[in-house]
């Protein structure tokens, strides 16, 4: 677990370096294969969470893994004691990655993500979200 802390604390000395307040790792490929190669297994590299389906969210202060039912148990397991809060996707009352954001960061704040891991659709549609809300995304 010490590896996932100091994994988070570098990647935030990245982010305030590169100008942003927070970061978005989701679990993809360039080709947005459910099952990735290891050599894009980013999100799993942070958060130390080993499932294929799940998206991390890193703020200054803040971080939280997405993850649907079936990784869970094993999701709880594998972020106990790194400071990663879990959000279960489907259950009534979490917030989705975006919306999490929206109410974390304030207008002027930007969303970093490595534009080649998303759709364009999935880009366009967090820009115009966070846009909303003054906060700007950087691809």
């Amino acid at each position: 677990m010490q590896k996932t802390i100091e994994r988070i604390a570098a990647l935030r000395a990245a982010m305030k370096q590169a100008g942003v307040q927070a970061y978005i790792i989701p679990s993809s490929d360039p080709h947005l294969s459910e099952y990735t190669p290891a050599h894009w297994r980013t999100r799993e590299y942070f958060s130390g969470f080993t499932g294929s389906a799940g998206t991390l969210a890193v703020t200054e202060t803040k971080s939280g893994l997405w993850t649907d039912g079936r990784y869970f148990i094993q999701a709880e397991h594998q972020l106990e004691g790194s400071g990663i809060r879990l959000f279960r996707i489907g259950v009534s009352g979490v917030p989705t990655v975006v919306e999490f954001l929206r109410e974390e960061l304030k207008a002027g704040d930007t969303v970093g993500i490595d534009g080649s891991l998303f759709s364009a659709a999935d880009a366009r549609r967090m820009e115009c979200l966070l846009g909303e809300k003054n906060i700007g995304l950087k691809q």
